[in-house]
């Protein structure tokens, strides 16, 4: 999808905002749904590489429900999705606590936040704060020069 196909399929939440990085080709669009964050990331040849979904934050609520193989993303406590998942066959690769990511369908997780919010034993939220669905092997890149 190009800049302006991916502004107007976010417009009828509302006006999204268009961010660039100075000499680099990377766009940020973004804009929320029902008080779900929506980043919308070109990274490269101006094409939408992934979508970032955002919690909507300390005190908030919405409606609409983010889900991974029929859990609620933002609701369940995130050890309880990446266990499942990993019930399923998916390999989690979690070697980052902060930063999560099911590499075989390209989802990466965040599990930091300055709110308050319940925290486990380690110190992390109890629940991910977003979630990124990225194009095939967006997360190749942590696997790059592995032995």
């Amino acid at each position: 999808m190009t800049l302006d196909e991916a502004v107007a399929a976010v417009s009828p939440w509302g006006e999204p905002k268009v961010r660039t990085r100075r000499n680099r080709p990377f766009v940020n669009i973004s804009t929320s749904c029902d008080g779900i964050g929506v980043q919308v990331l070109l990274e490269r040849e101006s094409r939408v590489t992934a979508i970032e979904l955002w919690w909507p934050g300390e005190g908030k609520a919405s409606s609409t429900r983010v889900l991974l193989d029929g859990d609620d993303v933002f609701r369940t406590p995130a050890e309880e999705i990446f266990q499942r998942a990993a019930a399923r066959g998916r390999t989690v690769d979690d070697s980052q606590v902060e930063y999560p990511v099911v590499p075989g369908v390209s989802l990466g997780f965040t599990r930091q936040t300055s709110q308050e919010v319940p925290r486990d034993s380690e110190g992390l939220p109890l629940y991910v704060t977003s979630v990124l669905i990225g194009g095939e092997g967006y997360y190749d890149f942590r696997y790059e020069n592995r032995d």
